[in-house]
């Protein structure tokens, strides 16, 4: 056998966590949340589609069934929902989940919601505005209203304001900005969120497509100034984007910084339903075609070539790229999407797989193979 289902009672909370070696058998149950005492569970509920592509009650059903799963963590943002975009229904995912949170108030304590501030753009959210501690306190207003809740438990900023590498920019990426600047914006902004944090309207604070230097900068005023520490990083990770086990995973390791994961299934290049020129109706690339950039000739071929992998050893592809993301040296909870609850069932299937030592060395010898292929 090549996973199994371990009892609900193991968990994985010490830090430094154990490399995915032999013995590792990290599992759903809780992780650590940063440095904190707090757990989450390694799954984590995405929620960019609801509004648009899922409807809201089928949205509804789904934190009905992520929650009986037993999973305690939902991630959202002001400028959600996507595919694609737009001013106009900015903000319309964090409504369909105040509206769930309004008529099941008794529940907001079984699980953590996070949730971001959009950073600089020029056309869907206070275009043209940075994120500052004014438009952190504006944003994080909003998103309280619209989520029917007095607080939030992890507060992101979703992209930093001096650009990044994320979005497949790492192949043109230039470094910018002046760095006096920069700190000075930065603990204004931890500032916002001490106020905020001493008001009771966020527990812990967070980034979101960040880089090494860029953490260690916050991690650093935060420690010289007494201001809120960063507890979870949202950078996108999966079998077929590994950028983040480098500087990041150290970072992650040693800072205690949990990596909130998103895009683990390569916005689903790894379920295969993409292979041989399929594009099913209504997915993701039936309304975004090129995949934010992920749409390349090599991201097939290594794609399949994870297929094969999932094959040989006898194990479902979604599973299999999922419990990847979990069984790594530094904690991750990964964030999957379901446009369906069928979808949504199904993942919640594989939650509680770990992959043998053999099939952990297949993957790796197949990144070796197909190193980022977008």
């Amino acid at each position: 056998m090549y996973s199994e289902a371990l009892h609900p009672s193991e968990t994985r909370l010490v830090w430094p966590l154990h490399p995915p070696l032999k013995g590792f058998t990290p599992t759903m149950r809780a992780i650590p949340l940063g440095s904190t005492d707090e757990t989450i569970t390694d799954y984590c509920l995405g929620t960019m589609t609801w509004g648009t592509q899922t409807p809201e009650a089928e949205a509804h059903a789904q934190m009905d069934m992520a929650l009986e799963a037993g999973i305690d963590v939902i991630d959202t943002a002001e400028m959600y929902p996507v595919n694609p975009v737009s001013a106009d229904t900015v903000g319309g995912t964090e409504t369909v989940i105040g509206n769930w949170n309004a008529k099941t108030a008794a529940r907001r304590g079984e699980y953590k919601l996070a949730t971001k501030v959009s950073g600089y753009n020029e056309g869907f959210v206070r275009p043209g505005q940075p994120i500052t501690g004014a438009t952190f306190t504006e944003a994080l207003e909003g998103s309280l209203r619209r989520l029917q809740t007095d607080y939030v438990d992890i507060y992101q900023l979703h992209w930093p304001n001096r650009g990044s590498y994320m979005f497949r920019q790492n192949w043109t990426y230039a470094p910018k900005g002046d760095r006096a600047e920069i700190l000075d914006n930065m603990r204004d902004v931890l500032e916002a969120a001490r106020a905020a944090q001493t008001a009771g309207k966020i527990r812990h604070f967070a980034l979101s497509n960040e880089s090494a230097w860029g953490t260690a900068q916050w991690l650093r005023l935060a420690e010289e100034h007494g201001l809120p520490r960063v507890q979870t990083v949202q950078n996108e990770y999966s079998l077929l984007c590994r950028v983040y086990d480098t500087d990041m995973g150290e970072l992650s390791f040693h800072e205690k910084v949990t990596l909130l994961a998103f895009s683990p299934l390569a916005t689903g290049l790894l379920t295969g339903k993409y292979q041989d020129g399929a594009v099913p109706e209504g997915s993701r690339m039936s309304l975004t075609p090129d995949l934010g950039g992920r749409k390349t000739k090599r991201a097939f071929v290594a794609a399949q070539a994870y297929l094969e992998v999932a094959k040989t050893h006898g194990l479902d592809p979604v599973h299999m790229a999922l419990a990847f993301t979990v069984q790594r040296p530094f904690a991750v909870s990964t964030i999957f999407g379901a446009t369906t609850t069928a979808q949504l069932a199904h993942i919640i299937e594989g939650k509680d797989m770990v992959l043998s030592d053999e099939v952990m060395d297949a993957l790796n010898e197949t990144h070796r193979q197909h190193p980022m292929p977008y």
